[in-house]
């Protein structure tokens, strides 16, 4: 008989990222961090990415409800003239972003952090993927807003969603843009000595 698998702890309330995990084949918890995020700073965004996510795994971990599991906390931020954009405070800004974007190129920075509760350790590591953003005209970035889904997510767009016809492509993980990178939370988690198909439901 097989053991049955680890826990596994998703320290987030992002439904993206709870899909790709669960299309990864594992079965996550959600336990949502609820850190103030406007309290973390950092030098680059590269580095507030990371800083945030492992700020949330770590906030998680040390529940007694997360004893025993892994922990998976992320945030992203859209790197453009070396500013972090996160989501939009409203549909005004949400407006002026898209059009500030367009046509434009941009990092989607995805912090990393995998905590073993057990263990007592974690790993880290931010990934980037490189956007290329299309030409939306006005009424497109209009009705785009409009349906409220830039609000909700980093940089005021997604690749899974309504729009995903405003990117022309990208240069690296698609997951990182939506969310999670698997491929690089496959590696910190082997990095803690963790298969992940021993994650496997």
């Amino acid at each position: 008989m097989t053991a049955d698998p680890r826990r596994v702890v998703l320290a987030s309330a992002s439904p993206a990222r709870l899909n790709l995990l669960r299309q990864a084949g594992l079965a996550p918890e959600v336990i949502v961090s609820g850190v103030d995020e406007s309290k973390t700073h950092a030098p680059t965004p590269a580095e507030l990415a990371l800083a945030l996510a492992e700020a949330k795994a770590a906030h998680v971990a040390a529940r007694p409800e997360a004893f025993g599991a892994l922990v998976i906390g992320c945030d992203s931020v859209l790197e453009l003239d070396k500013q972090a954009l996160g989501k939009p405070a409203d549909a005004e800004e949400a407006t002026a972003r898209w059009k500030a974007m367009r046509g434009r190129v941009g990092i989607l920075q995805t912090g990393h952090c995998v905590y073993d509760t057990a263990a007592k350790r974690y790993e880290s590591a931010t990934a980037s993927t490189v956007v290329r953003f299309g030409e939306p005209t006005d009424a497109e970035i209009a009705a785009y807003v409009a349906s409220g889904e830039p609000l909700h997510v980093a940089g005021a767009f997604t690749l899974d969603g309504r729009s995903a016809p405003f990117i022309d492509g990208i240069d690296g993980d698609p997951g990182n843009v939506i969310g999670l990178s698997l491929p690089l939370l496959r590696t910190l988690l082997g990095k803690l000595d963790v298969q992940i198909t021993d994650l496997w439901a």
